[in-house]
Parts: structure tokens; C-alpha cells; sequence
């Protein structure tokens, strides 16, 4: 199959982690992926172990030219784009920095405690970063006739979880990471609202709590089972759904 016969997909932070897993199995299923990445030297070499013709691109989400000219690359080869997956994403800024455990740094976050300049920098790429790319991609995803959205969310966002007073998550939720996510959901929303009426299908996915350096390694899924509810839901066709919120195995997470 040529390049441009395959559904062409966009991972962005694709270099790492659950991305890296969510661009490996797609390519493997037929996609053509862009690798998503800060670095376009790591870019590469994730390209290069993934295989299957897959195209590491120069993304920065907090970074409007670099956004801008990622979707000049994607224009420019193939004129569309049918699956964005919005994956990047940061915890925190200082965790690993000062060699603190999760629970340490849980401590740190709380609402009285919290960096300010810390909770900027997460939300600049959890939320606004997402935004942008989704405002600048959003273009070549009209062009598609079976065009889908992915944004990678957390339970940890869920406000009706968190609220309850029995909930095992309520304990991690602080204003740097898990509210991020909250307002993830929220910005989600809207463009489920703005394109309900459009081919472009829009859909949040909970990977769970993997190994990964988000987590300072401290999760207990592995990455293949993080990635695979947003490649189930990245590989819907036509007539999959829009407008979910799910963990694997398609389990709805309450907002």
C-alpha cells in the first residue's frame, strides 16, 4: 500500500513513553504516523526502531511556530490528516529534580503549597499546548473523509471521582497535574460540541497508570497496556463513536 493510500496519523511527545507504544502500534496496524517530537535527533531514532515507513516530525506544543510548521510538513506530503493524537504531556517540573517520590511530592502540591510557575509550565503543555495544536491541525483534519481526534486524558481529571469522599483517587488530586487534565476534559469538550455536527470524530482516553517517566516509573501498567485504549479508539472507522471518555476496555470514565 502506498504512503498516501494508508490513514495518516499525527502522535504528538511520540518519542517516549505511551506515545512512543500509541505510534508503534498503530504503524503496525497500516497507519502512516508522524513521530511527534521536542527533539528531532530522539524523533528520529524512534522512527527508525518503529519502522513501517513512519516519519519523525519537529513538535513542540508550546511552541506555535513549531506546531505551524509541523502542519506546513504534513500539508506539504500528504494534504490531509485523519488521526490526531494529543498525547504530549507533563506531571510536573521538579520530582525528578529534587529526587522526591511521588508521595513527597503529592505533599508539595497541595493547593496552600503549590508552585504557581510549576502549574503554569505543566498547564502550558497539558492544556494550552493541546489547544493549539488541535486550532492549527484542525485545517488538514476537514480535509479527511474519516478524520479522529485522541486526546489523552487521566481518571486523575475526573471531577465526579474526585469528589467523592470514598474515591482511592481524590488523595493524588492536586492543581498541577490532575486539575490540568480536568481542564483537558473541559477544553475536550468544546471541540466535541464545535465539530458534532462534522465528520471529525473527537475522543478522551484514560491510559491508566503505566511505567513511565511521567510517574516517575512508579506505575503498575506496562506501556503496551497504557497504549492500548488509545489505539483501540484511534483505529474507530467511520462509524465508531464520538464523544467518549473510556479506559480500557472501552469502560466510560465519569467527567
Amino acid at each position: 500500500m502506498e504512503k498516501k493510500d494508508k490513514r495518516i496519523a499525527l502522535v504528538s511527545g511520540a518519542n517516549q513513553g505511551i506515545g512512543f507504544q500509541v505510534a508503534k502500534d498503530l504503524a503496525k496496524n497500516g497507519m502512516m504516523v508522524f513521530i511527534g517530537s521536542r527533539d528531532l535527533q530522539r524523533g528520529d531514532k524512534a522512527a527508525q526502531e518503529i519502522g513501517f515507513g513512519s516519519i519523525a516530525i519537529q513538535l513542540d506544543v508550546t511552541d506555535r511556530k513549531s506546531i505551524s510548521d509541523a502542519a506546513e510538513k504534513i500539508q506539504s506530503q500528504f494534504g490531509r490528516l485523519d488521526v490526531l493524537v494529543n498525547n504530549a504531556g507533563i506531571s510536573n517540573t521538579r520530582m525528578q529534580r529534587l529526587g522526591l517520590s511521588m508521595v513527597e511530592y503529592m505533599n508539595s502540591a497541595k493547593a496552600s503549597l503549590v508552585s504557581i510557575d510549576e502549574m503554569r509550565t505543566v498547564w502550558d503543555t497539558n492544556v494550552f499546548g493541546v489547544m493549539a495544536v488541535y486550532q492549527t491541525m484542525l485545517p488538514l483534519l476537514r480535509e479527511s473523509n474519516d478524520a479522529r481526534i485522541v486526546n489523552v486524558s487521566s481518571t486523575l481529571g475526573s471531577l465526579t471521582l474526585n469528589s467523592d469522599p470514598n474515591s482511592d483517587y481524590s488523595s493524588f488530586y492536586n492543581p498541577v497535574y490532575a486539575a490540568s487534565k480536568t481542564a483537558l476534559n473541559g477544553i475536550t469538550l468544546s471541540m466535541m460540541l464545535e465539530l458534532k455536527d462534522t465528520k471529525i470524530k473527537v475522543n478522551l482516553v484514560s491510559p491508566g497508570f503505566t511505567k513511565t517517566a511521567m510517574t516517575n516509573f512508579e506505575g503498575y501498567e506496562s506501556l503496551e497496556d497504557g497504549a492500548r485504549e488509545v489505539v483501540r479508539v484511534a483505529m474507530y472507522g467511520p462509524e465508531g463513536p464520538t464523544g467518549t471518555f473510556t479506559t480500557w476496555d472501552n469502560v466510560s470514565v465519569p467527567w
